[in-house]
């Protein structure tokens, strides 16, 4: 798969999966009446994360929003929390991602950038796949615990006659919903972050190597060195200082000082 193909797959899949967090989290049937003792009923119960709806067996249904925050249950709250924050983050995602396409030019932008800008949605998304995953879980597994507290004060041993004492509740549409979104996000993350290896430009290293010219007799000096390369007269080998270059017969020939202590 290439750079491209897999970038443009993990956004698209990331996408679908953002859409289906926000639809689970505004739909009403997280947690439905449990029909298994009472098949035939004039009244359906179902409940959501912002509000609980009757359905009437003549078609009409009413929903009423929980009017109260403190007064609901703390895990409640919690999984609120969780989808909300995992719908905001797969937003920021989408829109960083989507300057982040390879296909898609703006400006001089380069690779690197495009490569930082999808290791930073990929990884966006796969936090918010993994909030939505676990928020639903929270709630499924609140629902599995008051179905079976339920359940164990339903039947009493009284003549094995059976008493229905509370409304139990199982698993709503919306779960479902939620864990395939989550999922989706996920994986749509992974793929971005694979991307970006592909996006970043590969970097090569060159070693600095250094010639000299080659020469014999090589001397050096604080003052300059004296170099020969042997294809001339020892007398004229040159020396460079500081000042400019002179011969050792101009030096011969403009005695020092020096010379007559």
């Amino acid at each position: 798969m290439s750079t491209t193909t897999c970038q443009v797959v993990g956004f698209l899949l990331a996408l679908l999966g953002l859409a289906g967090c926000i639809a689970a989290t505004g739909m009403d049937m997280w947690s439905t009446q449990d029909l298994y003792d009472n098949p035939v009923t004039a009244v359906f119960q179902y409940e959501g994360l912002w509000r609980s709806c009757v359905k009437q067996s003549s078609g009409f249904t009413e929903c009423r929003p929980y009017f109260t925050i403190l007064g609901l249950p703390a895990m409640l709250q919690a999984v609120r929390a969780l989808m909300i924050v995992g719908i905001v983050l797969g937003a920021i995602s989408i829109l960083v991602s989507i300057f982040a396409l390879k296909c898609i030019r703006i400006g001089g932008m380069e690779d690197s950038a495009k490569a930082k800008m999808t290791l930073t949605s990929g990884i966006m998304f796969i936090i918010s796949g993994i909030c939505a995953i676990i928020g639903v879980s929270v709630f499924a597994n609140m629902l599995v615990t008051n179905f079976w507290m339920s359940t164990a004060s339903m039947y009493g041993t009284m003549g094995g006659m059976v008493q229905t004492v509370q409304t139990r509740y199982t698993f709503g549409a919306a779960l479902f919903v939620g864990w395939v979104a989550g999922g989706l996000t996920l994986i749509g993350g992974v793929l971005m972050c694979i991307a970006c290896r592909g996006l970043a430009p590969e970097q090569t290293s060159y070693k600095a190597v250094s010639y000299h010219a080659s020469g014999h007799n090589v001397a050096y000096k604080p003052g300059g060195f004296k170099a020969s390369t042997g294809f001339g007269s020892p007398t004229r080998t040159k020396k460079i200082y500081d000042g400019g270059a002179h011969t050792e017969e101009e030096a011969q020939s403009h005695p020092s000082k020096y010379d007559y202590v």
